[in-house]
């Protein structure tokens, strides 16, 4: 495994733990709203190496016992499993970010997990705008992750055009009985479309009435705006 970089400390990347972040490169999504973009289209050296890395949260570990593995998209990477594992071994408490769109390769990571936070990016038809074919893989990674033992979140960025009222009826569809539901708000800026930079966010108003339609099928919907 290598890394494109690593948050030595975090208090907003694993719900109610201290954590280090580390980033993968490269994504198989191509998301308009993006900020990591960067590290998505282009990750450039150095990289930091698995052993750089061990090295890092080794020494933090006094200070900080969970880590989150983060993107792009960790799950392109062939090794994330056998890295996990690794983790795991270490006395880590381990989470991953992920979009959901390779099942099997999470699947097998999920043994070495504590949590799994998934994007749910809007309703499956508007997939394609994303650079994703289907969105058949994410709907098997929903099955998975809601019969499975391990905490998760699903969890969408209500970026307007992306997400309107008609995806998040058609979300709330699909997630139906899950435990966890996030909504987060948009932050324009640096994204990878330029045209979403100036884009101005949903107001609180409209956020807070997709949290009523969400919580129709989820257990508990929180709100990160």
């Amino acid at each position: 495994m290598k890394f494109v970089g690593l948050q030595k400390t975090s208090l907003a990347d694993f719900p109610n733990k201290v954590a280090s972040v580390l980033f993968t490169p490269g994504c198989n999504l191509r998301c308009p709203f993006c900020h990591n973009w960067r590290i998505v289209v282009d990750p450039r050296p150095p990289f930091l190496t698995e052993e750089a890395a061990f090295k890092i949260l080794e020494d933090r570990k006094k200070y900080v016992d969970s880590v989150v593995i983060t993107g792009g998209e960790p799950t392109i990477h062939k090794d994330i499993p056998k890295f996990l594992k690794k983790l795991q071994e270490k006395g880590f408490t381990v989470k991953l970010d992920t979009n959901g769109l390779n099942s099997k390769t999470l699947k097998q990571c999920l043994p070495h997990l504590s949590y799994v936070a998934l994007d749910v990016k809007t309703s499956p038809e508007k997939y394609g705008n994303l650079g994703a074919e289907n969105a058949d893989e994410l709907m098997q990674t929903i099955d998975i992750l809601k019969t499975e033992k391990v905490d998760y979140e699903f969890r969408t960025t209500v970026v307007p055009g992306l997400v309107q009222t008609a995806d998040m009826h058609r979300i709330c569809e699909i997630v139906k009985g899950v435990k966890n539901f996030a909504l987060q708000q948009f932050v324009p800026g640096d994204t990878l479309d330029e045209s979403l930079k100036l884009l101005k966010p949903y107001s609180r108003e409209i956020i807070m009435d997709y949290a009523k339609i969400m919580r129709t099928n989820a257990e508990n919907v929180i709100l990160r705006i």
